[in-house]
């Protein structure tokens, strides 16, 4: 009998140990949403230098705002007879002075501002030309990076100039099972230097982490959890120490049940 209870007590052993807990698998866990919760709001994104921008102005008149347009080019993507050309949109690289050479208009200064403003003062400006110019501006390298536990890691390009940290876990097809839900990093370029956050994803207060809104080139990192680690150090080697284990506890079960 004391040999049924020794084999129940390690089975139960090693099932508890192997199973994953709840508390770290769960999202959104410690408290039930509220109707009125509040949620953080993102910042507003401001052109620096390395930004690139694709600006276009139209009007009733298109002749009328022509300069102001960068000329689309023609772009080869393949060698040979089969080659095809693609129309291009030319940009606009914001230099380490945070200018970017605008035709007619000259050097602009679009460092620290919104698109919101630089699209006002773009319009202001050729309003002087052009009658009711429309001006339109995207940062064409918006881009996040998103590596370590997730299903698809890589670096991503952003259309709309806003992405929540869900919405980019789920452009990478979320975390894996062996992913830390708990301790997600964040690293983000502030005026030059390197700032890092963590954010909690089995909390619901992770929707109002000044981070929870991403921001250009930002790094987003999940780290291993326990189970990925410990299986990162498994090796053949223990293999034969298991077979092992399992050879030795059979002979003392063995042996405890002649003696008795």
């Amino acid at each position: 009998m004391k040999n049924h209870y020794l084999v129940i007590s390690i089975i139960s052993i090693i099932f508890i140990t192997s199973c994953a807990s709840r508390k770290n698998l769960v999202y959104f866990q410690d408290e039930p949403l509220e109707a009125g919760l509040l949620v953080s709001e993102p910042e507003q994104l401001v052109y620096k230098p390395d930004d690139i921008l694709t600006i276009n102005v139209s009007a009733l008149d298109p002749d009328t705002v022509r300069p102001f347009n960068l000329p689309v080019v023609a772009n080869n993507t393949n060698v040979g007879l089969n080659a095809q050309a693609q129309l291009q949109v030319q940009s606009y690289l914001v230099d380490y002075d945070g200018n970017i050479q605008f035709p007619v208009l000259g050097a602009l200064k679009v460092e620290g501002l919104t698109r919101t403003e630089l699209t006002s003062l773009l319009t202001e400006k050729i309003s002087a030309y052009a009658n009711d110019p429309i001006v339109n501006v995207r940062l064409a390298n918006f881009t996040i990076t998103i590596i370590g536990e997730v299903s698809r890691p890589g670096t991503f390009t952003i259309q709309d100039e806003r992405i929540t940290l869900l919405e980019a876990l789920g452009m990478a097809n979320d975390l894996t099972i062996y992913g830390a839900r708990k301790n997600v990093l964040i690293i983000r370029e502030v005026e030059g230097k390197k700032k890092f956050a963590t954010i909690d994803l089995t909390s619901i207060n992770t929707v109002n982490s000044p981070v929870y809104y991403l921001q250009q080139n930002d790094v987003i990192y999940v780290e291993p959890n326990r189970a990925r680690i410990r299986s990162s150090n498994y090796n053949q080697n223990n293999n034969v120490l298991i077979a092992a284990i399992g050879t030795l506890t059979t002979i003392v079960a063995i042996y405890l049940a002649n003696s008795n």
